[in-house]
């Protein structure tokens, strides 16, 4: 994975979206290791032993600082589950996710859920791709009606 200062971006200097999918593979390892430990996500990326790419700092940081409220949303949503039993992978791609939704309105809502979605897939249970997805749909419907109103 390149987080070097080097990493590819856009004229605006935002990361492509291969350095974006990449970003949020990063975010998530570093969240799930914060998880795992039990620690605050901010303190494994303060230890991180290089400048991780900028917009998986973001992620990480901004879930650290909204991740009551995040969790909140998340647990007002999860029918028949406790967030403490969702895998640790599946309910940091919905921090991150649900984060990107509340706090980051430049990413479009398709592109939150549909990256959340292939991560999870690939990172998670059989049934997470579909878990995440409605997750996810559902909370956008409530925090950006009109994202999906088009």
């Amino acid at each position: 994975m390149n987080t070097s200062p080097g990493s590819e971006t856009s004229e605006e200097g935002e990361p492509l979206l291969g350095t974006r999918r990449q970003a949020r593979e990063l975010a998530l390892s570093l969240l799930y290791e914060a998880d795992t430990k039990e620690v605050a996500p901010g303190v494994v990326l303060a230890d991180f032993p290089i400048d991780p790419d900028p917009f998986a700092a973001d992620l990480v940081g901004g879930v650290d600082a909204h991740q009551s409220e995040i969790d909140d949303l998340i647990r007002r949503f999860a029918k028949d589950w406790t967030i403490e039993r969702m895998p640790v992978v599946d309910r940091n791609l919905l921090r991150i996710g649900v984060y990107e939704l509340l706090q980051r309105p430049d990413v479009p809502t398709p592109a939150v859920i549909s990256e959340a979605v292939e991560l999870a897939r690939r990172y998670s249970t059989e049934e997470s791709g579909r878990f995440v997805n409605g997750m996810l749909a559902r909370i956008a419907e409530e925090v950006r009606p009109e994202a999906l109103a088009d």
